[in-house]
């Protein structure tokens, strides 16, 4: 399997702009640029993609792995926080806030244990060399 995205981009690092496309066509030649990825301009930037497929990624794995273990998953809402250090240039850590309903015969621990399981292991969490750190609301 492939999954292919498409960015194209014209001028300098301030001055220009670019676009992004993916196969699904969900996004298709959506905007970004300097102000996007560094100030508030409208659009988007890679850091953000990579935390709204990191968030997607990791609730699709905790439902899998609730699943897997017999128990059906109720309302599962993930908030990804990417920092991102402006002087060095890089990504530092990756933050997942998950939120989620309780579950008849799931106790917190029990539920944090499968959560954190799907962190490790989910297929964004392995392509990402930089430490997940990880919250869990269960009520």
């Amino acid at each position: 399997m492939k999954r292919t995205a498409n960015a194209h981009w014209n001028g300098t690092l301030q001055a220009g702009q670019g676009e992004i496309s993916t196969q699904s066509t969900v996004l298709n030649k959506t905007q970004y640029s300097f102000k996007t990825r560094f100030a508030d301009g409208i659009g988007t930037n890679p850091e953000e993609l990579i935390a709204a497929a990191h968030a997607g990624c990791f609730t699709m794995a905790v439902g899998a792995a609730l699943s897997q273990a017999g128990f059906t998953p109720g309302d599962l809402t993930t908030d990804a926080i990417l920092d991102l250090d402006m002087q060095a240039l890089s990504i530092t850590n990756i933050h997942l806030e998950l939120k989620a309903s309780a579950i008849d015969g799931v106790d917190e621990a029990k539920f944090k244990e499968i959560a954190e399981g799907a962190k490790a292991n989910c297929i964004i969490s392995k392509a990402l060399s930089v430490p997940i750190t990880m919250n869990v609301t269960y009520a």
